[in-house]
């Protein structure tokens, strides 16, 4: 059987990266005491999988993981053993129990929802104010690192929701394993669009508030609730 859990990353961790996430997970997993599967071959390791790895530097509200267990387990067990075991800036917040032939998260994934907190007022309500004007381009340009280098893209595809409100910029983006659209991507369209300089630095805190999926009508919807 598989658990998938949602869990957070605060802003206190904010700056430690993908793979101490995975490791921080896999001692938490071993200190609960949870039966957990292992891989065979001669380094075996613990069948843990994550939606999305999270930009370090970013925040996350709803992280999800998924781990293979080699017993039965009930989720509410595996919630209190786990954020016994962990460390309290990535609690888990919610658990289920799906079927093995349930598709991988990774499979499943089709956007992300962030909330981008900008540090400087006056930076803010320029960005702010060119959403629209921007959004009601036939193209947004941006550039996108590749194995083969930089490259201009069009991203509007990409972003399907952007509003702006105070200091904060809420945002649906793309994200598969074919085609994503970053927040820094985003943000650098955006200061095109608002007249401020490429070399002007925009301060901000990334907060990914959900992972999203599509539900039997092809609208976005949480991962965990597909």
């Amino acid at each position: 059987m598989r658990i998938q859990a949602v869990f957070e990353k605060n802003e206190r961790v904010r700056h430690i990266g993908h793979l101490d996430i995975q490791r921080a997970v896999q001692r938490g997993l071993r200190r609960s005491g949870l039966p957990v599967a292992y891989s065979n071959g001669f380094n075996p390791h613990i069948l843990v999988s994550f939606a999305s790895a999270l930009s370090t530097g970013a925040c996350g509200r709803r992280e999800i993981m998924d781990v293979t267990m080699a017993e039965e387990v009930e989720p509410a067990l595996f919630l209190e053993k786990m954020n016994g075991a962990m460390p309290p800036e990535m609690r888990l917040l919610e658990a289920r129990r799906v079927e093995d032939r349930h598709p991988a998260l990774t499979a499943l994934l089709k956007a992300a929802s962030y909330d981008l907190t900008l540090r400087d007022p006056g930076q803010a309500e320029k960005l702010i104010a060119a959403v629209d004007a921007m959004m009601g381009q036939d193209r947004i340009l941006a550039v996108r690192k590749s194995k083969s280098g930089l490259k201009e893209c069009d991203i509007k595809p990409l972003i399907y929701a952007l509003r702006g409100k105070g200091s904060h910029l809420y945002a649906t983006l793309a994200l598969t394993e074919r085609e994503t659209c970053k927040p820094g991507m985003l943000l650098d369209a955006m200061k095109n669009a608002a007249g401020i300089p490429p070399e002007e630095e925009v301060r901000m805190l990334v907060i990914r508030t959900a992972l999203l999926g599509e539900d039997g009508e092809g609208r976005l919807a949480p991962l965990e609730s597909l």
